[in-house]
């Protein structure tokens, strides 16, 4: 098959080498010029994925019409705040019959749309597959197990998807809840800013624990709201990538929470990546859609108040330990 990889970001980078372990035509697609020339040259990402080696058979280009054009599978891995544009300039060149991907995750802020809606918004098709779960690019580039979930209501999408990552180091599984994989994929990214803003100040494991379990309540009742399976959320990714990224050192949205509680303003924790933060992103979306649906989303509306409100993170844990007592489970 002929794949192509649209965003040589770290995620984009990773995907791109458990493709070419197989006998693949793999074609990159980076904005940076001295991303695709360190591909291309050295055979490394060192901007975004350092040290890891990529397989020479991997072909960088900032032209989209050479990466997209006569491709077999398109692994869409833009940022979602540019996810819509970057699919305006693939859709010239795809091919009727490709496959997508959407490995991007996050919520359009103006649209509140999903990735896989916005993409197949751009595209004018559906049956886009949402590729989703608990994954650390750089685990993933080293070859180490991971279990992903591809998401569609195209049966035979999903898994052909399926089969062309599968490996002895990757396992994916299928399911037809885009929603709710795309829902927990872009929700936990909040509350792991969360947790990292709970750990910067050293509130313990104990209040850990608690962030999560409750984040994992909020994103379930949003998810269900929107037409999401309740299961989805306790599958992969859900809790699984849930628990990994607000555990997890790779995590780049706990570290922001981390920098946050140890006193640094968000300008503060954002300055100097070159990497997206996406639950930045995601807080302000995820606000509008639990205001929008009427769902009660305490840890969410905590974090933008922190974010974006300029309330002290110590305030923001206090106030969720003060608000009325409730049952655990919604009734």
């Amino acid at each position: 098959m002929r794949c192509a990889v649209v965003g040589a970001g770290a995620w984009g980078s990773a995907l791109a080498t458990r493709l070419a372990q197989s006998p693949h035509d793999i074609r990159l697609w980076a904005y940076e010029d001295d991303v695709v020339d360190a591909i291309n040259r050295t055979h490394a990402n060192p901007r975004f994925l350092p040290h890891i080696a990529l397989p020479p058979s991997i072909v960088a280009s900032t032209t989209m019409r050479d990466v997209v054009s006569g491709a077999d599978l398109v692994v869409m891995v833009a940022p979602s705040h540019v996810t819509r544009a970057v699919a305006a300039m693939v859709h010239p060149y795809l091919s009727p019959h490709a496959v997508i991907i959407v490995a991007s995750k996050g919520i359009e802020q103006h649209t509140l749309a999903l990735m896989t809606t916005v993409v197949e918004d751009v595209f004018d098709m559906r049956g886009v597959v949402a590729l989703s779960g608990p994954s650390f690019a750089l685990e993933v580039a080293r070859g180490q197990p991971t279990a992903l979930v591809a998401a569609s209501s195209d049966r035979h999408c999903a898994e052909l998807v399926q089969q062309v990552f599968r490996s002895p180091t990757l396992r994916v599984y299928t399911q037809d809840d885009v929603i709710g994989v795309e829902l927990g994929g872009a929700l936990k990214n909040v509350i792991a800013v969360a947790t990292g803003i709970a750990e910067g100040l050293e509130l313990g494991f104990n209040a850990r624990a608690a962030l999560i379990t409750r984040g994992l309540a909020e994103m379930t009742r949003l998810g269900t709201a929107l037409g999401a399976h309740q299961a989805t959320f306790a599958g992969l990714a859900g809790m699984g990538d849930l628990v990994l990224t607000c555990t997890g050192k790779l995590s780049r949205n706990r570290t922001l929470g981390l920098d946050i509680g140890r006193g640094q303003t968000l300008d503060e924790a954002l300055a100097g990546r070159d990497t997206v933060a996406e639950g930045v992103i995601t807080t302000r979306a995820a606000k509008a859609l639990a205001t929008r649906h009427g769902v009660a989303m305490p840890i969410v509306d905590a974090v933008y108040a922190v974010l974006f409100d300029g309330q002290s993170p110590h305030d923001a844990i206090t106030e969720l330990m003060s608000r009325d007592l409730r049952p655990e489970r919604d009734t």
